[in-house]
């Protein structure tokens, strides 16, 4: 079951440049975003949030028929949920409206695909903390909140490392995470060297989350590519 409950959530794209935006939602979808809306146009940006109810929104400032900045005010009257600027307009004044209006995020174009979805990921991780599930395993439940694995009654906590690593095993629900990209989640944008270290703690989450270690059934090893995780949200 696929059980990262924030790429269900639902977004909005409001973009009047054809490339970008096909663009941006291909790198949505392709990170498992499936609830996405899209608009070219102020007007049409306010018709869809009347009906879709949005949970983020993603914003081009400069728009055919107004601006971002009075876009963002309107939809937060309505309701106020998060939005991250994406623009060419990278000018200090731009960036210190969108940022006074409350803005959550503002990113200037051109970019990089996996800054984008390091920055929508964070917005959504920041902004429902209330929604963080328990997720079920075979054996046990992981409490991201309080960074412990519950088995068997006993609470037992995670190192930093552990729960980094599970984190990003959780984020890609039940996909193949693969070890480069869980260097990365543990020990950030230099993750060369470490495959060794996340191996050690691949072993040691399986003594916490498992009920035996040496036939997993829960973070499961993908030859060859990597590791993913099976469970459900609770």
């Amino acid at each position: 079951m696929d059980f990262d409950y924030l790429k269900q959530k639902r977004l909005l794209l409001v973009d009047d440049e054809q490339e970008l935006f096909d663009m941006v939602v291909s790198i949505l979808h392709e990170d498992g975003f499936q609830n996405i809306k899209t608009a070219k146009t102020v007007a049409e940006a306010i018709a869809i949030s009347e009906t879709y109810q949005p949970e983020l929104a993603i914003l081009d400032v400069m728009l055919p028929d107004g601006n971002g900045f009075n876009l963002m005010e309107r939809l937060k009257k309505a309701d106020d949920y998060p939005v991250l600027f994406l623009t060419a307009r990278g000018e200090d004044d731009d960036k210190f409206r969108g940022f006074g209006l409350g803005a959550d995020d503002y990113m200037v174009k051109p970019f990089l695909p996996k800054e984008l979805l390091f920055r929508v990921n964070a917005i959504l991780r920041r902004s429902y903390k209330a929604d963080n599930p328990f997720v079920k395993l075979h054996d046990s439940e992981i409490d991201f909140a309080r960074a412990e694995i519950i088995k068997n009654g006993e609470h037992i906590s995670l190192t930093a490392k552990e729960h980094d690593i599970l984190a990003a095993l959780y984020r890609n629900a039940g996909r193949i995470v693969t070890i480069d990209a869980l260097c990365e989640a543990a020990w950030g944008d230099n993750p060369f060297g470490y495959e060794n270290s996340l191996m050690a703690h691949i072993r040691r989450i399986r003594e916490k989350i498992e009920a035996n270690p040496s036939q997993p059934v829960s973070l499961i090893t993908v030859k060859g590519l990597g590791y993913k995780l099976i469970g459900s949200v609770k």
